[in-house]
Formats: structure tokens, sequence, C-alpha cells
């Protein structure tokens, strides 16, 4: 996990998709951090947060696949 973190700073200077989908996954975070810090949730903000944890799945499982190329190429090069 560390490697790939290495490889999302590394790129995501460059990768403008990368970086934006880096940003769109922390904002969501956010808004998950937002929900867990409620006492109480309502059946509405419930159903969001889940939508909300499957876009962020869906998010990284785009950031990782990019990631692996990037790692890839790094492997090639050596």
């Amino acid at each position: 996990m560390d490697k790939e973190k290495e490889l999302i700073a590394k790129y995501a200077e460059q990768d403008e998709e990368l970086r934006k989908l880096v940003e769109e996954h922390r904002a969501l975070d956010e808004r998950l951090e937002e929900f867990h810090r409620r006492p109480y949730l309502t059946a509405e903000e419930e159903v969001e947060k889940k939508k909300i944890q499957v876009q962020k799945l869906a998010l990284k499982d785009q950031i990782l696949a990019i990631v692996e190329k990037y790692r890839k190429m790094e492997e090639e090069g050596k």
C-alpha cells in the first residue's frame, strides 16, 4: 500500500485524470467523515452514505488501475 501511495503522489502531479480521481476520492472521504461525526443518521442520510461508499470504492478501483499501469512501466524501465 505504501508503494501505491508513493506512485499516486509521484504521478498525480503529471496525470490530470489521476489527480482528479484522487481529489474526488478525498472529497467523498470528507463527506463520509461528516456522517461518522453525527450521532444519528436519518434513513435518507444512510442511503446517501452508502452511495458515497460505493462511489468511493469505484474511484479507488480506477485509481489503482492507473497506478498499476505506472507500476508496470517502472518495472519495465528497470
